[in-house]
């Protein structure tokens, strides 16, 4: 091949048809691995964040977060002082080291499937090792395993081309690089938190050789003392023959860059595909069936409550014999059992409480995103989700204290414990489960337990504290039973009604709605996280909550007037669940997503992606019931205090 062509003349190289095709999430240019492999023959490799033959719509693909800053840097500056400040300040002298990290390795198809990159037989430069520390609990719990590379590096400060390791491939090794190679690894390097992405090798079109890339071409981008630019072309293709030496290559050419250090990100996005007209033209949907929705609701129940309100106006002006003749029906006919306490009332309550936590989570973080460029920094997006869960957990224990106050609970604390570690035990249960498979695979994902402890240490010492002074602040301002009508010491037999009325009934066509609002955003969340995009357009999804929202208050509400009206007062857990039921087809859409839009394989990428999809698809469900109930309940006190009761 031509070594050192330029990577936008690599990008055009033809694919060969005879290799498989990159995995496809979603409706994106196919890249053929062929491509990849054909401009890897050329002797390219990838340039900054996009592969070279893979389109530039593709770019921000290639492009995970980096991670979120901390006074940390300081300790660090401190204790470590090969490892200067300069990482976390972004700024440099000439002639000042510039640190190489080498992060990880794994399949591509697998995002999640991440191991060490020294986990292959690779070799160290001969520098000095710098260590690296998890900064964040969100750089940690995401499996950066950072390891120096040994490279030498200075800024502005060319390298000509230098070999740094020799490997002695023997056949254990070598018959690593090839299972490498088969499964398509690819790694990733950090240069001043700038991600780069390399492939480890490449196999013949008969798959019968397979060859290893050796020497790494590095071109940095300065601007002023700021790095806003890095490029890889991969070269020096060797074949793997064992009990041969491979010698391990590298060069760095700085040039100086007109792109601006707050813009050096902007390279990574991909608004081809998150400003897609799909992406518009779904919210549009969304907006014009919320508009439908709203005023179809206020029709009907407006209309009906009038009439509702004037025969009942009209039963109070009848006599004693005329009302005993006459053939009363309707929600009036509950008054006397509407407000009874919710069956399971702790349970229910901590439900409560806790989706209105992770809506509260929710709103908080997508503010914060739509301010701050989460992306640009590794496990920021991660961090800031755990920060302000154990932040908001007040809002947990109030409205989770204050509803179960209302409904006569007496067993305050426990409910209060329940619901503090209700959505934490979920995640660290399946995290643990997941964490079983990642250790046997050895895989970087695998959490410390010093990680674990430090969980731990938030769930029992911030969460918890938080918890016990909303929980007490609601029972004492919220927690009197303040009801427009009086509950009977009996309850009323609940009539018989036609199947399509049924609770179980109501419950399961309840999500249907909420769902069709949000999976066209399901899509690009999903294939953001399972595939190589940053989602950066937090402006949709900030609309797409706020139509969720508005969509499930008007179903349930019009759920719970038709149970009402079929004389049934069991609206409490009918209104949470029938909101709630958008999870069911969240996960089900996941099934689909998988087989359909991604290649993934193998039990752990496999445990994984289920594992934490039935996570977001649970507390998404407890969420949209928190918000059905909180809207319903409203709108059920609304309607019992305008009409009058004897």
């Amino acid at each position: 091949g031509a070594r050192g062509r330029a990577c936008a003349a690599a990008s055009r190289a033809p694919a060969r048809p005879a290799a498989p095709p990159l995995p496809e999430p979603g409706e994106r240019p196919r890249a053929r691995l062929a491509a990849r492999a054909a401009a890897a023959a050329e002797g390219v490799g990838w340039a900054g964040a996009q592969p070279v033959g893979v389109p530039e719509d593709e770019a921000a693909c290639w492009a995970p977060p980096r991670r979120w800053r901390r006074p940390a840097a300081l300790f660090a500056a401190c204790c470590c002082p090969r490892a200067r400040a300069d990482e976390h300040e972004h700024t440099y002298q000439d002639k000042e080291e510039v640190v190489l990290w080498m992060n990880t390795v794994g399949p591509y198809h697998n995002r999640q499937e991440t191991y060490k990159y020294f986990s292959l037989p690779f070799c160290v430069g001969s520098k000095k090792s710098i260590s690296h520390y998890h900064e964040t609990l969100g750089e940690a719990l995401q499996g950066v395993e950072l390891e120096f590379s040994g490279l030498d590096i200075k800024f502005k400060d060319d390298v000509m081309p230098a070999t740094y390791c020799e490997i002695d491939l023997d056949k254990e090794k070598r018959d690593a690089f090839v299972y490498a190679i088969k499964n398509h690894y690819w790694y990733q390097m950090y240069i001043d938190d700038l991600p780069i992405w390399g492939i480890v090798g490449e196999a013949d079109e008969n798959g019968e050789d397979y060859y290893l890339w050796t020497y790494k071409k590095l071109e940095i981008g300065f601007n002023g003392n700021r790095i806003v630019d890095v490029n890889l072309t991969s070269e020096g293709k060797v074949k793997l023959v064992p009990n041969t030496k491979i010698q391990m290559s590298y060069s760095v050419k700085w040039k100086k860059s007109d792109v601006k250090f707050e813009d050096r990100f902007d390279k990574y996005l991909d608004p081809s595909f998150f400003q897609h007209r799909i992406h518009w033209f779904s919210i549009f949907n969304s907006f014009m069936m919320v508009i439908f929705l709203v005023g179809l609701v206020s029709m009907i129940l407006m209309r009906t409550l009038r009439k509702d309100y004037a025969r009942y106006s009209k039963e109070e002006e009848m006599d004693d014999m005329d009302r005993d003749l006459g053939d009363e029906y309707g929600w009036k006919q509950v008054h006397g059992d509407v407000f009874r306490p919710s069956s399971h009332p702790l349970i229910f309550s901590s439900l409560i409480g806790s989706g209105c936590q992770i809506f509260a989570v929710s709103l908080i973080v997508i503010i914060v995103a739509m301010i701050e460029d989460l992306y640009t920094e590794r496990g920021s997006m991660l961090s800031t989700a755990i920060f302000v869960y154990a932040a908001t957990s007040p809002v947990n224990g109030y409205f989770g204290g204050s509803l179960y106050a209302r409904q006569g609970g007496r067993r305050w604390i426990k409910q209060m414990f329940i619901g503090a570690f209700l959505i934490p035990a979920m995640v660290c249960g399946t995290a643990f489960f997941i964490n079983f498979i990642a250790i046997y695979y050895h895989a970087s994902r695998a959490i410390p337990f010093g990680t674990m402890v430090a969980v731990c240490c938030i769930c029992f010492f911030v969460i918890l504290p938080l918890n016990l002074v909303g929980t007490i602040l609601g029972r004492n301002l919220s927690g009197q039973p303040n009801f427009p009508c009086r509950v009977n010491a009996v309850p009323r037999p609940i009539p018989e009604k036609k199947w399509f009325m049924e609770p179980a009934v109501i419950v399961c066509l309840g999500g249907i709605l909420p769902f069709g609002s949000i999976f066209i955003e399901m899509y690009f969340i999903f294939t953001s996280f399972w595939a190589y995009k940053i989602y950066y357009v937090y402006g949709f999804m900030m609309l797409v909550l706020v139509i969720l929202c508005i969509v499930t208050v008007c179903v349930t509400i019009v759920c719970t007037y038709f149970l009402l009206n079929a004389e049934d007062y069991r609206w409490q857990w009918t209104s949470f669940l029938s909101a709630a039921s958008t999870a069911i087809y969240v996960y089900m859409y996941s099934f689909y997503y998988y087989f359909f839009k991604t290649k993934m394989y193998g039990l752990f990428q496999t445990s994984f992606y289920f594992g934490y999809m039935a996570v977001f698809s649970t507390a998404l469900g407890i969420m949209c019931g928190a918000i059905g109930y909180m809207g319903t309940s409203a709108f059920v006190r609304k309607i019992y205090t305008n009409v009058k009761i004897d």
